[in-house]
């Protein structure tokens, strides 16, 4: 990815650590290029995962590999080994950095330790921290929400010194719920994903790839398997209120993630489908350079969530220009033009996302799909770029330095501040 067209003239330039908990490869693909291009010098705490070419080879940015490998196969000593040494090399790059600003991305392994003891290490040694809250709170979102997950939450949230979210209800919720300031609270948007290749494959190219016959219409659901995602809605949708339809193919792509009873009852469900090939199933991990595929041969993506804050699979599809249908649940709403990107449907309600799937492939939308993909893909565009993204961040770097410089400087001269 090549870094042009720099900002980097002042004299002083914002020098920054970006910590990513070693992983979201996508998020931190999008977010370090832009940074850079805004003139910032980056430390960029990685893993294996993370290492990519863009990464080296440039003065301004130093890839520190703390992580290393995060193969999960390997044995519960190694994977306990290894956290602590990345803990170790953690603690030890915090006490020598220059970087004074820490944006924390995400978490590492042990969330209490990291909301808590690691904040106030980073704090004790002078650092301003941001933090990108993703997830406001997780553990509503899992169900596994206690008073501790509340309260060591809390601790981190009011020891930062600014707060991204993605969203005006993820604001609300951070003021309400965890009493930070309405100040120390910046909504940007979530950045379109980068790294997933878009090629001159055409969708007919890639219906033909998946045995997709001409004529049928093609439902998408793509991403990790895990129950707040509430594809068992979509699979009652399609199995109770649109078998009488044989031209409905569904398409289910993606990894189940630490939810095995809940996947087999799913996978048990829809086992004749997938056997009739009414259902095309693949249950693993894909590739970025076979994302395209999947999105291009579809001709809706379905989100029917259970509980989510914002989507990246819903802006992957917008960048693809596919239309979405999305449940009412978080801000998913928020990003779709009702009849121009697609259209929501009431939540855990499997009649109602059936309706919205017949009611779409009687649309306009879908009859003129070709034509409107790039009216698609130019709104996400718009909206999720990453240029907007990192401007906005940079932005509050510089605010957090110039207002710590300048009580730095009344505590050294109060008369400085005096009128």
């Amino acid at each position: 990815m090549q870094i042009e067209n720099r900002k980097s003239s002042t004299e002083n330039p914002v020098s920054v650590a970006l910590l990513t908990g070693g992983g979201d490869r996508p998020y931190v693909l999008g977010l370090a290029p832009g940074l850079l291009s805004q003139g910032a010098l980056l430390d960029l705490i990685g893993s294996d995962d993370l290492d990519s070419p863009e990464f080296h080879g440039k003065r301004e940015l130093n890839f520190l590999n703390l992580r290393g490998s995060q193969e999960p196969s390997a044995g519960l000593l190694e994977k306990v080994l290894r956290v602590v040494l990345y803990y170790v090399r953690l603690i030890c790059y915090a006490a020598t950095s220059k970087p004074r600003v820490f944006h924390i991305l995400w978490n590492n392994k042990i969330q209490i330790f990291d909301r808590t003891l690691l904040m106030l290490y980073y704090k004790l040694l002078g650092k301003k921290i941001v933090f990108t809250a993703h997830n406001v709170n997780v553990g509503v979102r899992d169900s596994k929400d206690s008073f501790l997950n509340r309260l060591t939450l809390r601790i981190q949230y009011r020891l930062c010194d600014h707060l991204f979210v993605h969203t005006e209800k993820m604001k609300r919720e951070l003021i309400e719920g965890f009493g930070v300031q309405a100040t120390q609270v910046t909504i940007i948007p979530f950045g379109i994903n980068s790294s997933i290749p878009n090629t001159r494959l055409t969708p007919v190219e890639a219906r033909q790839r998946l045995g997709i016959r001409e004529g049928e219409k093609v439902i998408l659901f793509f991403g990790n398997i895990t129950p707040y995602k509430g594809l068992e809605y979509l699979v009652t949708a399609f199995r109770q209120h649109l078998a009488r339809f044989d031209e409905y193919r569904l398409i289910i792509a993606g990894v189940p993630k630490n939810c095995e009873k809940y996947w087999t009852e799913i996978r048990d469900e829809i086992r004749d489908d997938v056997q009739r090939g009414r259902i095309l199933l693949r249950a693993e991990f894909i590739p970025d350079d076979e994302t395209e595929v999947y999105f291009k041969a579809a001709d809706v993506l379905i989100l029917p969530y259970r509980h989510i804050y914002q989507s990246g699979v819903l802006f992957t599809g917008q960048n693809f220009g596919l239309p979405a249908l999305v449940a009412d649940v978080g801000s998913l709403k928020d990003d779709i033009v009702e009849g121009k990107t697609g259209s929501v449907f009431r939540p855990e309600d499997p009649a109602d996302l059936a309706r919205a799937i017949e009611k779409y492939f009687t649309s306009d939308l879908f009859a003129n799909l070709d034509s409107r993909r790039p009216e698609i893909h130019a709104y996400a565009a718009e909206r999720h770029s990453w240029d907007v993204v990192s401007e906005m961040t940079m932005r509050v770097y510089a605010g957090l330095l110039r207002r710590s410089s300048a009580k730095a400087q009344s505590e050294r001269d109060p008369s400085a501040l005096s009128f």
